[in-house]
């Protein structure tokens, strides 16, 4: 006990000894802030138990997600081995989310990889240089901020060609303007510096005040955006799901379940209301989670 009270005094020093000590302490204070939250840590518990579940999914999950009986066809829940119920071809409703859990993932994985790079990269280069490149860029991406975010994912998807890969791809590229116009924003603040002047005058090049003192300073912008655009991500996927454009028959994908359940929703409620009910909790998870780490991440929140 008295080891971790040292510790904990040694992260909340207001005298750090070193740059670890001093990034371990704010994270440390950061971390205590976040969890007084209790919203944004119930978010975070909701997705923490949605990726064990995507982990184990071949474990825990009752009933191959694949396997139709169609003399089980939409069994009500509470049906002795169906939980959640079946849907018209008697494939386990409880066993098809838990797996569609990692399609989910997947997806919210690969755009957060995407969208948020390629805005950080053209708003940071359009605000450091300026000029014709800033406004070239900018207005290419007031091109695609005219557009709605779902009807441009459609249009590129019908380009490209329905499945899970396409539609990701169509959802970063209709992702990252809000992403460039965020990291723009912040360089323009940023390249007037006195410190990026001194930088200047020691011979970094535009690369190197780029990459190392503008990037680590609009990142935090940026998780907080990305996590609160997480949930519209997950509808705009599903959405594409929905359509038949996302992943494609017979994946477990959330939006297509409830596609397909759609013909049954005035007698048997269940098959679209379970997925639906998935997409509504873990979209609210990101939504509390975003609001916490505003919280703690944005310096403008104590003013």
């Amino acid at each position: 006990m008295a080891e971790t009270q040292t510790l904990r005094q040694w992260l909340l020093t207001d005298t750090p000894s070193s740059r670890r000590h001093a990034k371990l302490s704010a994270l440390y204070q950061g971390w205590l802030s976040f969890r007084a939250n209790t919203m944004a840590m119930i978010g975070l518990w909701i997705l923490v138990v949605l990726v064990l579940v995507a982990i184990a999914a071949p474990l825990i999950a009752p009933h191959d997600p694949f396997v139709q009986s169609l003399g089980d066809r939409l069994a009500p829940l509470g049906t002795e081995g169906h939980v959640l119920g079946t849907d018209s071809l008697g494939r386990d409703i409880l066993s098809r989310l838990i797996y569609g859990a990692r399609i989910t993932l997947y997806i919210v994985a690969l755009v957060a990889l995407i969208a948020p790079v390629a805005g950080l990269l053209v708003g940071t280069v359009a605000g450091y240089v300026g000029g014709w490149t800033d406004t070239v860029l900018m207005r290419i991406t007031d091109i695609f901020l005219a557009f709605p975010r779902l009807v441009l994912a459609l249009a590129f998807v019908a380009a490209l060609g329905a499945g899970i890969e396409n539609a990701v791809l169509a959802i970063s590229l209709t992702a990252w303007p809000p992403y460039a116009r965020i990291a723009r924003a912040e360089t323009l603040t940023i390249r007037t510096s006195d410190y990026i002047s001194a930088i200047k005058l020691q011979g970094a090049g535009p690369l190197r005040i780029i990459t190392k003192h503008i990037w680590p300073l609009c990142i935090s912008s940026l998780i907080v955006r990305v996590t609160l655009d997480m949930a519209g991500i997950i509808l705009a996927a599903a959405g594409l799901g929905f359509l038949g454009l996302g992943a494609q028959p017979p994946s477990p994908e959330w939006g297509a379940m409830i596609s397909e359940g759609r013909r049954f929703i005035l007698d048997h409620w269940w098959v679209a209301t379970m997925p639906g009910l998935a997409i509504f909790t873990v979209s609210l998870a990101f939504n509390l989670l975003g609001d916490g780490l505003r919280d703690v991440l944005d310096p403008k929140a104590g003013e």
